[in-house]
């Protein structure tokens, strides 16, 4: 889990914190009474939404059992949201945002590509920032680097990339106009790594389509679903390069010593700041349905706890899914929203009198972009379901 820690620093603007006023203890802070709607009116409301349920299905767990600011639970599949509570509360996102690194500059950089690392490639990272041991004038492959940005969600991991790809400030603009892409109009991306900054703000919705945009690449997935790996470390006297394990600090992947590994789990990412408390998103598979959770900065100090929260989550997630009316959506990436749109906008100028031709057309356009979006869902699981399988028999 990322532990960076800010010694001395400005609060960040939007996060959750409340300064103690005449000695007495702070009160918590309350979600904003207007937030972003995207995704459907409900998710825009404070406080949990669920929908109706059916005949059957489990009721959402109480608030003792869920006291995350900000959580939501949805298919990756259909992108129903299937309940949330302040799902649009712009929060600081710790290392979570990683996601949104990765999903921005992974793609950029084959694996075997190697980078000999400066000492200016780690300038800038934040006291504290956890670190999966990069040391400068040794060299590392991509896909080395990538490994300590996820399971160790090493900062310096993240800076060496940075550095390949033009610096610490190109990356940032980059990684905010792909969340503009993405349609995730909560965030504000100061660094590229998560620590805490002036703000630096995210929300569980577009933390959610992070992980969902990030885990159509088959890269993505390997990463964040590897549980342990070898990493490079110093030149041996005979030249031979040494290696040293590292495990992942996703709790529900690599288990704990007072939490096992989540029945299904497939990745995501997890992160802990001092503004940030805890927070994950994670990503589970079961009877073929493939579930997404994010919870940010839960108020039961337990250890573990934003795992055991993301737990019960999914846990009700599986059981009531199909039998509980979503409450709203994760949209698509801009582009493909607006071809949605557009698609819509000509089948009802079909419908109004543009000719059954017309009419037909815009329906054909409208399947089509539909059913991309089906197989593209499927292939999701099927990935995601093959992993998993892939890590059970490794371990075996």
């Amino acid at each position: 889990m990322a532990t960076a820690t800010l010694l001395a620093s400005p609060l960040l603007a939007g996060t959750a914190y409340a300064e103690p006023q005449d000695g007495k203890e702070p009160k918590a802070p309350a979600p904003p009474a207007k937030m972003s709607r995207t995704g459907g009116d409900r998710l825009g409301l404070p406080g949990v939404q669920v929908g109706s349920l059916a005949p059957g299905a489990p009721k959402l767990p109480g608030p003792d059992a869920l006291t995350a600011r900000s959580w939501i639970i949805s298919d990756a599949a259909s992108g129903q949201v299937l309940a949330a509570k302040n799902p649009h509360w712009r929060l600081a996102p710790a290392s979570t945002l990683k996601m949104l690194f990765a999903d921005t500059v992974l793609p950029k950089f084959p694996k075997d590509e190697k980078r000999k690392v400066r000492a200016a490639d780690l300038e800038g990272m934040g006291i504290g920032s956890s670190l999966v041991g990069i040391k400068e004038n040794l060299t590392y492959s991509v896909h080395d680097l990538w490994l300590g940005v996820f399971l160790r969600s090493g900062n310096d991991a993240v800076h060496a990339l940075s550095a390949m790809n033009g610096g610490t400030a190109a990356t940032v603009a980059e990684m905010q106009k792909r969340a503009k892409e993405l349609n995730a109009t909560d965030t504000h991306v100061v660094t590229p790594d998560g620590y805490d900054a002036p703000g630096q703000v995210s929300s569980a919705y577009d933390l959610t389509l992070f992980a969902r945009a990030g885990l159509k690449n088959a890269d993505f997935r390997e990463y964040c679903s590897t549980a342990s790996a070898q990493f490079p470390g110093e030149a041996a006297k005979n030249g031979k390069r040494k290696t040293f394990g590292i495990q992942n600090t996703n709790r529900l992947l690599s288990g704990d010593y007072d939490i096992k590994p989540y029945p299904g789990i497939a990745g995501v990412k997890n992160g802990s700041t001092t503004n940030a408390g805890s927070t994950f998103t994670g990503v589970a598979v079961r009877g073929g349905r493939t579930l997404l959770v994010t919870v940010m900065n839960p108020q039961k100090k337990e250890h573990n706890e934003a795992y055991r929260e993301a737990a019960r989550l999914l846990d009700w997630g599986f059981q009531a899914a199909g039998k509980v009316e979503p409450v709203g959506r994760l949209v698509g990436p801009k582009d493909e929203e607006d071809r949605a749109e557009h698609a819509k906008a000509q089948g009802a100028a079909g419908k109004n009198g543009q000719g059954g031709r017309a009419a037909g057309s815009a329906g054909d356009s409208g399947g089509v972009l539909t059913g991309v979006g089906i197989a593209g869902g499927v292939l999701l699981v099927l990935g995601l379901g093959a992993m998993v399988l892939r890590r059970r028999r490794g371990r075996s």
